[in-house]
């Protein structure tokens, strides 16, 4: 695995809280309310972002938004079909008619989103499906688009966008690395 440096620090907290309380409204103001709204957040750093919007949307809204966990590794097409595992369903809603928001850290190519978009699927048939994202750093390779972006940061190929959290890392930060 090739050594990464920090090429750029391009978002601290206070920029990820401020990104992510307008895509809260962003999100309120699209989907009429909260009465079917339903956030997913994309295992692991999607999760901790979709609880954040929640939070923020909730605080609106005076009330609660259901968040839950969407592990979409068993719906990659970049892994071999023997090592894809089942998808585990215990504990997630039927979505049927819901609006589900799936909520990533980063969009590159857009393959996590169409694994994200199969997996919910498989829970029922949503009347609206959005992608809300923290990053969108380009260059898809799938005619995936997010709904809501914290920040487009354009990169190369050779670049690496580091999402650090709080909960999750420590600190609230999003970098550009590029090799050592």
């Amino acid at each position: 695995m090739p050594e990464y440096r920090v090429k750029a620090a391009v978002m601290e907290q206070d920029a990820i809280d401020r990104a992510l309380r307008r895509m809260g409204y962003e999100i309120l103001e699209r989907c009429g309310g909260v009465s079917s709204l339903v956030l997913f957040g994309i295992v692991r750093r999607g999760l901790t972002i979709a609880r954040r919007l929640a939070k923020n949307i909730g605080a609106a809204e005076g009330v609660e938004v259901p968040v839950y966990e969407l592990d979409v590794r068993p719906y990659r097409d970049d892994l071999a079909p023997g090592t894809r595992g089942r998808p585990a369903k215990d504990g997630l809603p039927k979505v049927t008619g819901c609006t589900a928001v799936l909520v990533d850290d980063v969009i590159f190519t857009g393959r996590t989103a169409r694994a994200a978009m199969d997996a919910l699927i498989d829970l029922g048939r949503p009347a609206l499906v959005q992608l809300a994202v923290l990053v969108d750093r380009g260059h898809r390779e799938l005619p995936v688009r997010p709904d809501y972006v914290g920040k487009n940061i354009p990169t190369s190929y050779a670049e690496r966008v580091a999402v650090r959290l709080l909960e999750t890392d420590g600190r609230d930060e999003v970098q550009i690395l590029e090799r050592a």
